[in-house]
């Protein structure tokens, strides 16, 4: 398809990376020469630069001829004034990166008059991922598919847990209900693992099941499972106002601390029942003054990530149970591990992840399109839902008899309101919701995946 990105920071150059690995045509719009020649050089794209707001600009990015027009530009209003002119000019699909609260409650006016086709809200969509992780705060991090009712979870194996030293295949008697999707060990790729695996302490473990399910594996490893019911937020933006408007009503104890005096008197008038904290919350002092050992979760949202790490790691030392860490740099997520802080947000890998799912559904839009992409394992390997077609030739045969490609694992068929862990001799069926485990490769369609032998 014929790719339109306006914005060349670090989000658009991931998805012009992805999209042009998967044999797309990308244009990339950006005033800045600087990131527009480190594209040049490390991408196969052509580069336009100018202002992605001017239509002059557009045209010459040959938008008109666009398939998709992806505006993820640093201002809101850049983004939508780009998706307008590039519905004029004549672009098929746009989508747009809109993070400011005050735009996103009037998000249908604006899509409507716009013709902005998708909205991407990062800063939404990483208090949201938070928000999963208060529910579950024994996992490292959560991810949802078929609205909700499957949870893929990640643990670390601990050498006290009943899972260790056992192949996967002998384990299935005891936990029927989930699924090892995919195991992270040091110092190899990512595995997905089959019936002779076993687990050693210390491996990093992505489980699928129902939520009953999981919250009973975790019980049966004798993990906290209570909710979070007290917790201390560093950073009063997009991200803190999101989530206290999420978890309002949840009995959650919140404190927000905020360095700038305007953003504390904002929240003030914004939120009720949250505690608003006027402060440097990477001070120490601080932290101890408000008795951060007593809260249940830390989440460290500044706008730096150097000022997130320092804190998070005062967290975990000073004992909080859940520590949370926002990072913008990619790079940064080993190091952080390493380090015992295993929950991280990224909010541009959400909406890389995000806008990477909207392409590939339009780009096989007839044959089981993509629902949800989840990107585990630094990118290794990709949680992927679809919707089972009827007349697919992969309906109704054995899972055993399917040829599946290397590096796929079928993890989770729904079926109405049953949530199915499938063996070798259960079948997908029209309509089912197939979730797959698949090393990272360009798969659309579960076509791309299977096959009858």
């Amino acid at each position: 398809m014929n790719i339109v990105i306006v914005g060349d920071g670090k989000v658009g150059f991931e998805l012009a990376d992805t999209l042009t690995q998967e044999g797309h045509d990308v244009t990339i719009v950006d005033n800045n020469r600087q990131a527009l020649n480190r594209a040049d050089e490390a991408l196969d794209v052509m580069c336009i630069s100018g202002n992605g707001a001017n239509a002059h600009t557009l045209q010459e990015a040959g938008v008109d001829q666009a398939d998709i027009l992806i505006a993820v530009a640093a201002q809101d209003e850049i983004n939508m004034v780009c998706s307008l002119m590039a519905k004029k000019l004549g672009a098929k699909y746009v989508i747009a990166r809109i993070r400011d609260p005050g735009y996103t409650e009037s998000l249908a006016l604006l899509q409507g008059e716009m013709g902005i086709d998708m909205v991407i809200n990062p800063e939404r969509g990483a208090a949201y991922e938070i928000s999963r992780l208060f529910r579950y705060p024994f996992a490292v991090d959560v991810e949802s598919f078929a609205h909700g009712r499957v949870e893929m979870v990640g643990l670390r194996a601990e050498e006290k847990d009943p899972i260790v030293g056992v192949p996967l295949r002998e384990l299935a008697a005891e936990f029927p209900k989930v699924l090892y999707c995919v195991v992270e060990r040091e110092g190899r790729p990512a595995i997905i693992p089959g019936g002779d695996f076993v687990i050693e302490p210390g491996d990093r473990l992505h489980v699928a099941g129902d939520l009953m399910s999981i919250t009973q594996y975790f019980k049966k490893l004798k993990r906290n499972t209570q909710p979070v019911r007290s917790a201390m937020l560093i950073g009063g933006g997009h991200i803190s106002y999101y989530l206290a408007k999420i978890v309002a009503g949840m009995g959650i104890d919140l404190r927000i601390i905020e360095q700038k005096s305007e953003k504390c008197h904002r929240l003030s008038e914004q939120l009720e029942d949250v505690t608003i904290i006027h402060g440097d919350g990477t001070e120490h002092e601080l932290l101890l003054s408000e008795n951060v050992h007593e809260m249940d979760a830390l989440v460290c949202l500044t706008d730096r990530d150097e000022e997130n790490l320092i804190a998070g790691l005062f967290g975990v030392r000073q004992g909080v149970g859940k520590v949370i860490v926002k990072v913008n740099r990619l790079n940064y997520l080993d190091l952080l591990k390493g380090m015992g802080i295993e929950s991280v947000v990224s909010p541009k890998r959400t909406t890389a992840g995000a806008i990477l799912r909207q392409v590939r559904a339009m780009e096989n839009a007839q044959n089981a399109p993509i629902e949800k992409v989840h990107r585990v394992v630094g990118g290794q390997v990709e949680a992927l839902e679809f919707t089972a077609m009827a007349g697919a030739p992969y309906l109704n045969v054995p899972i055993r008899s399917l040829r599946m490609t290397e590096g796929v694992l079928v993890a989770v068929l729904v079926r109405g309101r049953k949530i199915i862990i499938p063996f070798g001799d259960d079948r997908i069926e029209a309509g089912d919701t197939v979730i797959l485990m698949a090393k990272a490769s360009h798969i659309t369609s579960l076509e791309d995946a299977l096959g009858k032998r």
